[in-house]
């Protein structure tokens, strides 16, 4: 399983390295997009749409995707357009996900099928389009929202393992701890505090999402920005277990061997990359 885990991580390396680093916008397009069009097929699956149907709603969401970025450039201004998507995806995420994760795994199933692949449309289209946008704002600011998110769950991951005692969300994910979450968030504030603090004397081109934060709104707002997007990242991991619990799933799928899914891998960045859009954004 170890072997199997470091081989698909060479090669998704392999892929996304080369993805991100060439000037033009195309090639890391059209790797996400595949990506989240992966997802929307896992997504599909665990609510109850198996088969061809599960395919269909893959290519819909690859679809909806380019069809969304063009209609952001077709009609008005493209930054306002897209502060619009932002406030939609905050909002999803601050209410559904928190009315979500309350209503536990058994009122997960209760939700008629149709509103569940609709929802996961929209917040696998939103995901996409805030990915695009911060990689449109250079690779510093994508790569420090990726780093937050890893960031959060791999301190979160050994807090846990040392001192978490009291579960967070047992009946969702019995392996997520509160010492957890705290030691990603504490984490994530030294990794903020650092990356903005050097990122201006090692001659960065882009500001990170968290110079972005500390210029505009100063070193409270970074504070508290910065534990905000943590806090959804867990709760889009939350959100995710919940799913599959209710579906009796163990993975999503298993299209990355040893590491189970797409939406394994995604979870967490599908609230925190419009989120963090909306705060650099308002």
């Amino acid at each position: 399983m170890l072997k199997q885990r470091i081989l698909t991580a060479i090669v998704l390396l392999a892929v996304l390295i080369p993805a991100l680093w060439v000037d033009a916008p195309a090639p890391f397009a059209l790797l996400s997009l595949l990506m989240i069009g992966a997802a929307g097929w896992e997504w599909a699956r665990l609510n109850g749409l198996p088969g061809f149907g599960a395919h269909l709603m893959g290519a819909a969401v690859m679809a909806l995707c380019v069809a969304a970025l063009q209609a952001v450039f077709s009609q008005g201004s493209p930054a306002e357009n897209l502060l619009r998507l932002w406030w939609v995806g905050t909002l999803l995420w601050v209410i559904g996900g928190s009315a979500a994760l309350y209503g536990g795994v058994g009122a997960w199933p209760l939700v008629p099928r149709v509103l569940r692949w609709l929802l996961g449309m929209v917040l696998l289209v939103l995901a996409w389009l805030a990915i695009m946008a911060a990689r449109a704002k250079g690779l510093n600011f994508l790569f420090s929202i990726f780093c937050l998110v890893w960031m959060a769950d791999s301190a979160a991951y050994f807090g846990g393992r040392a001192w978490g005692r009291r579960k967070l969300a047992p009946t969702i994910s019995p392996g997520k701890s509160w010492a957890g979450a705290y030691t990603g968030a504490l984490a994530v504030l030294v990794m903020a505090g650092v990356w903005q603090a050097v990122e201006g004397p090692l001659g960065a081109a882009h500001p990170s999402l968290f110079g972005l934060l500390m210029q505009r709104y100063g070193w409270l707002g970074l504070v508290a920005c910065s534990v905000f997007l943590t806090v959804f990242s867990v709760v889009g991991d939350l959100f995710e277990s919940l799913v599959k619990r209710s579906a009796g799933a163990k993975d999503s799928s298993q299209l990355l061997p040893g590491h189970g899914g797409v939406l394994d891998r995604v979870d967490a960045l599908l609230p925190v990359f419009p989120i963090a859009m909306w705060v650099v954004s308002v």
